[in-house]
């Protein structure tokens, strides 16, 4: 008879969790000719368009460098180099181009987005509060962007100034999508902190409380360490920190993992749970098993050290007495097992394993 179906969802995706973490999906607003096919998907070098300009041929292969692997796809949307000045929209509205990239990439599915021309077009804040506004609505992607102090988890603002491949430099902003392309090629059981871009010869260089001073506002930095140029502490721009968003919000492999957890819970149960099973009891249950099998197998992969899930008893007691229910004589498994509608009420608990960036070692003579 086989498990049913939410169950070999989940598994299906904790299996491939560690690979999906190191191939993230990059999404790229470049100014250029518009293509007939527009956004273009691009998976190796070998798929950049020719007719692209050799500069943002350069940014795709950038990305397309990754870390550990390669990110699994870059999606390119491009818009008007030269729009014609005061074009109006059918809505007479100012045309943006900006805009209709962004509104395009809504219904696509990426990780990481970067623009290589949005400090020179004074988009930073546009870009900022795209990300905000998706993260808002659980679409949980996050951009990499030049001196942007966006005080988010959704947003990572690079800031060194010059990072030099021999007798070429790069801007902050030229040197983005590189670093998408590192984020996006780090496993979910890794970190960038100290990730080496072997191609670059020299960058920036800061004082040692200087670059302290950077990481602890917010900043991703490279330094060089003598030999080669490494990202400094994998930090995104989030400063602010809160009860709900303490320290660990400020880790990009923290909010990575949390944001694939988010994301394959929520996709799995709308495609194989929702409108498909009554509301039982023990369809509860299948439904508590089939999530807690998918966070075990990323404890065995090392991406969670702890996990629990169950009925939320106070949720459930909370709309049984909504619902006029004397609940005060109830028992605690009365309240778990009482019919709640169409709704499921459930909690969880997981502790994310960090990865290795401290290490104390007292060396005695």
């Amino acid at each position: 008879m086989g498990m049913p179906s939410i169950t070999i969802s989940f598994n299906e995706k904790a299996a491939s969790a560690i690979k999906r973490g190191e191939r993230g999906i990059i999404a790229m607003i470049l100014k250029d000719a518009v293509p007939e096919k527009n956004p273009i998907n691009i998976t190796s070098v070998l798929d950049v368009p020719d007719e692209l300009s050799n500069e943002n041929k350069e940014q795709i292969k950038l990305a397309l460098m990754g870390y550990i692997n390669p990110p699994k796809k870059v999606i390119a949307y491009v818009i008007e180099e030269n729009p014609t000045e005061n074009e109006e929209n059918p809505d007479g509205n100012k045309k943006d181009n900006y805009k209709e990239a962004l509104t395009a990439f809504e219904s696509i599915k990426f990780d990481y987005l970067v623009v290589p021309t949005v400090q020179t077009d004074e988009k930073t804040q546009d870009i900022v509060d795209y990300v905000k506004a998706q993260r808002e609505v659980d679409k949980l992607i996050k951009a990499i962007l030049p001196n942007a102090k966006g005080d988010s988890e959704g947003i990572i603002n690079f800031t060194t100034a010059e990072l030099k491949e021999n007798d070429k430099t790069y801007t902050t902003e030229q040197y983005c999508s590189r670093i998408a392309g590192i984020i996006a090629g780090t496993p979910l059981n890794m970190s960038c902190t100290y990730a080496s871009m072997t191609e670059l010869t020299d960058c920036t260089r800061l004082a040692r409380a200087e670059e302290d001073k950077a990481v602890e506002s917010g900043e991703l930095i490279a330094w060089f360490d003598g030999e080669k140029v490494k990202l400094g502490r994998g930090v995104n721009s989030l400063t602010t920190t809160t009860g709900d968003k303490g320290e660990q919000f400020r880790k990009i492999k923290i909010v990575d993992a949390m944001d694939m957890i988010s994301s394959d819970i929520k996709t799995t149960i709308q495609d194989n749970y929702i409108g498909k099973y009554a509301n039982t009891y023990d369809n509860k249950c299948l439904l508590i098993s089939a999530i807690g099998n998918y966070l075990d197998s990323l404890i065995k992969e090392e991406v969670l050290s702890e996990a629990s899930i169950g009925i939320d008893i106070e949720a459930n007691r909370a709309f049984l007495k909504e619902k006029g229910i004397d609940t005060d004589s109830m028992s605690e498994y009365e309240i778990k097992t009482a019919n709640t509608g169409s709704s499921v009420f459930l909690m969880a608990k997981i502790s994310i394993v960090d990865a290795i960036e401290d290490i104390v070692l007292p060396i005695a003579i």
